[in-house]
């Protein structure tokens, strides 16, 4: 994501948590990069995207929350550039009059330089009297390897408790209750819908799920025929087609965002709401799912349409290039709940619009009148719009007997119109600040993530399985319904929302 992308996200995100006063007392924020800018240059840029805080009390707020925002420029392999962000931040802290500050420190890097700049900040600006904190975003290497070698390298530096792995920002809190730092505002990476485990609705899923026993009771191999989660993009890589190569839609997506909603989706009941419970009942479901095989995969790239390029009509793609910006995944839980129920992780760019959903699909009606009636589906929508819903069956109003496909529906912004849903980004933030990990990825989890992924993607590396192109805004690749047919998938072309009014006639008659 272009720098001006991460500061659309992660400074807004904070100006939030300022306004809603939940940064802890003391808080200072302070920007580290290679870039050299000065002080009102700073705020300009992070500042460009705050909303409604042009006038009022919203202008009062952006220029306290300035204030308290700084910016430090600095290589990322220097001990004297750690050094001089050390006593930027000491005098910050002494003049805060903290005595025991603490310091969370949120890299959004290249995964090239992520142990460097973890241990420069170890050596030179780890604080002995408070709490220290390290997030980092993915990627978390490329292989089950290189993950390995590079958790590796980190664990040697930051203990387990101290370390936040997520999806993608980029901050530093020091000071004197927590400060934070951006580090990297000049680091590139691809624009996409991100930090999946901050959702509201994938928050959500937990809930869903044990809150309710009718929903829980029928999330088993006995009732659901398939489940898809599905990521889609409507725009390409946009330039940047050169870094997203080194990774593809698979590295990007699935392998992390999509395969721990997968995780919550279908683990069990934590023994408690605490972190390590949650997260350890994550692990027990991935530790179930076999690594992904040749013939469960379908593959593909975006080819120009419509005035769109292509993605290798990007100059930094290379010609000869198979990585995919499109993928359809089918993973299998082999335990006693989910045996036999495939699940589809979608997910793609150059696509026909953006949405992020979980759709479980449940079995047909094998027998009785009621016998070839449409399958209920429980969907829950991530983005846009956060919505659960569930397709049921009922009967045509009027006189006749007759059914028609209706829902049971929680649309968010309708059901909880005056309802403040929080981005992803302040949920967390706030969550690296309280200390709280559940959503964030542990060690274990990583490690199990990469197994499965790792033999397929080797196989794409070497070209063993080929993409199929599709064109940039279709639905993908045009053996996708085949695809997804093959693993039971119905796609009902047809359905819309229900509306039936009684006629005046028919009132007449009654």
């Amino acid at each position: 994501m272009r720098s001006a992308d991460r500061r659309a996200q992660t400074y807004p995100a904070l100006f939030n948590l300022y306004r809603l006063e939940l940064l802890p007392k003391g808080t200072h924020i302070v920007g580290y990069a290679r870039t050299k800018m000065d002080k009102p240059e700073f705020h300009e840029k992070i500042s460009a995207h705050f909303k409604d805080a042009d006038s009022g009390e919203g202008a009062k707020a952006k220029k306290a929350f300035l204030d308290i925002c700084t910016y430090q420029p600095g290589a990322y392999d220097k001990d004297e550039a750690f050094q001089e962000l050390n006593s930027a931040m000491e005098k910050i802290e002494k003049e805060g009059g903290s005595k025991n500050p603490n310091r969370l420190f949120y890299m959004a890097l290249p995964p090239n330089v992520f142990t460097v700049v973890a241990a420069g900040l170890k050596k030179n600006c780890y604080s002995e009297k408070g709490h220290n904190r390290i997030v980092i975003e993915k990627p978390f290497g490329k292989d089950l390897e290189s993950s390995r070698e590079m958790m590796g390298k980190l664990k040697d530096l930051w203990k387990e408790e101290e370390t936040f792995r997520e999806c993608q920002g980029a901050l530093r809190l020091c000071g004197g209750a927590m400060q934070r730092a951006e580090l990297a505002a000049d680091a590139p990476r691809c624009t996409g819908i991100d930090h999946y485990l901050g959702k509201e609705m994938v928050k959500n899923l937990l809930v869903m799920r044990f809150g309710n026993p009718v929903v829980d009771a029928g999330l088993n191999n006995k009732m659901v025929d398939n489940v898809q989660i599905t990521f889609k993009e409507p725009f390409g890589t946009e330039g940047r087609g050169g870094y997203f190569d080194e990774f593809g839609i698979i590295r990007d997506i699935q392998q992390n965002h999509l395969s721990q909603v997968l995780s919550l989706l279908a683990m069990e009941q934590p023994k408690s709401f605490s972190a390590e419970d949650i997260r350890s009942e994550k692990v027990n479901v991935l530790k179930d799912v076999a690594a992904i095989k040749k013939e469960d995969v379908l593959i593909g790239q975006y080819s120009a349409a419509d005035g769109k390029p292509g993605y290798k009509d990007d100059d930094t793609v290379p010609k000869d290039s198979n990585c995919p910006t499109f993928a359809a995944l089918t993973l299998w839980v082999n335990n006693a709940r989910w045996s036999g129920v495939p699940f589809i992780l979608k997910a793609g760019k150059a696509l026909d619009e953006a949405k992020v959903e979980i759709r479980i699909q449940y079995k047909d009606i094998e027998t009785g009148p009621f016998k070839g009636l449409p399958r209920n589906e429980l969907v829950m929508r991530i983005q846009p719009n956060e919505a659960v819903y569930f397709k049921v069956n009922a009967k045509t109003p009027g006189l006749h007997m007759g059914t028609l496909p209706a829902d049971l529906d929680l649309t968010y912004k309708e059901r909880f119109e005056d309802a403040r849903i929080p981005e992803a980004y302040e949920a967390l933030i706030l969550d690296a600040l309280n200390g709280d990990h559940s959503q964030f990825v542990r060690d274990d989890e990583l490690d199990y993530a990469w197994k499965i992924f790792t033999p397929i993607l080797k196989s794409i590396d070497a070209g063993e399985i080929k993409n199929e192109l599709y064109k940039y805004g279709s639905r993908g690749p045009a053996s996708l319904n085949e695809f997804q047919t093959r693993y039971g998938y119905v796609r009902d072309n047809t359905y819309a929302w229900p509306k039936t009014s009684v006629s005046k006639e028919t009132k007449t008659k009654m």
